[in-house]
């Protein structure tokens, strides 16, 4: 009951020193407000993007290896000559890497050709994209057939002329009725709608998503475009197993069979890149860092200003009621008490200041965004409570040492 007498009695102090001096009070947690509100804002800014921007990248699958022509580069130097000579994967290779490889959930073949036109009697989507795959390309990525279903062996294997279309292009192409069973008019072809994808929504990059996409065979899609080692590039996915987090195995085990089917010699450098999603994440990463740096840097400069305008209404508090501390000590007070009435009165104006902060920035994620969704996340909340809490503790612990420490006949008599 002691405990809880003196946490409302220092809560009570607060208050009043709150009330009594409001001017001063928000002027000195104006710096705390900022501070909070700089770096919370940024780090919600940096967790909503980094967020939209690993859903806008799931297209391109998770722990999946991928054998292409051209290394993936996030960096401004790539040396695009060394890989201009490099063959393209090819149906053969990917056939024997389906047969050699061990350590793969599934093997899979894809090739795409962007800025085709699907038409339908009068109705016609522009700029959508044309991808051919092979039948265990479920297994590398996730088709989420909505409506219909996906191709059989049967249709793979004899290239048959059927399609799975995006939702853009089935409601462009098919506004009053179902598509499936209907016919659909690709670079000259005609092709019977099978199915319909689940409405995948725009991603950050700009990127051709699965809603503007038409999806059929591989093998059909070879017949139509020149798809070779000189022709139109294509890709060899591998699906890591469970047990091979790192795609360790996987990786050295591709790598190794990739260099037997083109019969390169041990000093040879790969004729053949093995991308990862895993770059892409780390290059990511690393530029979220140094934005999350710059917030802690910007913010850190205001809660400095907010943490000395703190300390000052504490030392005011303290020369204000050394009377009342007098008092206080001569009835029996011990030390701790005092100490803890000025430290949690410190901590509890850094919380307010603290909690301004924080609900400024959730103000600002309820203003509706087209490009992405803003949240406050529960972690950045706790984390601005707690820079504000030990902000409040570092600009209190020296007023209240003072305070606790004063001799109590002396406290008595000051004016």
């Amino acid at each position: 009951m002691i405990y809880l007498r003196l946490i409302a009695e220092s809560f009570r102090f607060a208050w009043q020193a709150l009330r009594a001096n409001l001017m001063r009070t928000i002027l000195s947690l104006l710096g705390v407000t900022i501070g909070i509100f700089a770096i919370i804002s940024v780090f919600t800014l940096v967790d909503s993007l980094e967020r939209n921007v690993r859903e806008s990248m799931s297209f391109i699958g998770e722990k999946v290896i991928y054998v292409e022509k051209w290394p993936w580069s996030f960096s401004g130097n790539y040396p695009w000559w060394k890989y201009f000579q490099r063959p393209e994967p090819t149906i053969r290779e990917y056939r024997l890497l389906q047969e050699r490889v061990t350590n793969s959930n599934g093997v899979a073949i894809f090739s795409q050709k962007g800025g085709s036109t699907f038409k339908q009697g009068n109705n016609s989507y522009s700029d959508g994209s044309l991808m051919g795959v092979s039948y265990d390309y479920p297994k590398v990525s996730e088709v989420p057939v909505i409506e219909g279903r996906y191709f059989t062996p049967q249709e793979t294997d004899a290239a048959r002329n059927v399609m799975i279309i995006g939702d853009e292009i089935a409601k462009t192409l098919f506004p009053y009725g179902s598509p499936l069973g209907q016919q659909v008019k690709v670079a000259g072809s005609k092709f019977t709608v099978i199915g319909v994808i689940e409405k995948q929504g725009e991603n950050m990059f700009g990127a051709p998503n699965m809603d503007q996409m038409g999806m059929i065979p591989y093998s059909t899609f070879s017949k139509m475009y020149d798809v070779g080692p000189d022709g139109m590039g294509s890709t060899i996915a591998l699906k890591g197993r469970d047990d091979d987090p790192g795609l360790l195995e996987l990786e050295y085990e591709t790598q190794g069979i990739m260099r037997n089917i083109r019969g390169q010699r041990p000093r040879d450098e790969d004729s053949f890149a093995m991308n990862r999603p895993e770059m892409a994440t780390e290059a990511i990463g690393s530029f979220f860092d140094v934005i999350g740096l710059a917030g802690w840097v910007i913010g850190g400069f205001a809660i400095l200003v907010g943490g000395f305008g703190i300390a000052n209404i504490m030392f005011v508090s303290v020369k204000e009621r050394t009377n009342i501390i007098g008092i206080q000590k001569s009835l029996g007070a011990k030390n701790y008490f005092i100490l803890f009435q000025f430290l949690f009165e410190s901590v509890f104006l850094s919380l307010l200041g603290g909690g301004i902060g924080i609900l400024l920035v959730f103000l600002l994620t309820l203003i509706p965004q087209d490009m992405m969704a803003i949240t406050l996340s529960v972690g950045n909340i706790i984390l601005g409570l707690g820079v504000s809490a030990v902000i409040g503790m570092l600009s209190g612990i020296i007023p209240a040492v003072l305070a606790s420490n004063l001799d109590p006949v002396i406290a008595i008599r000051s004016k």
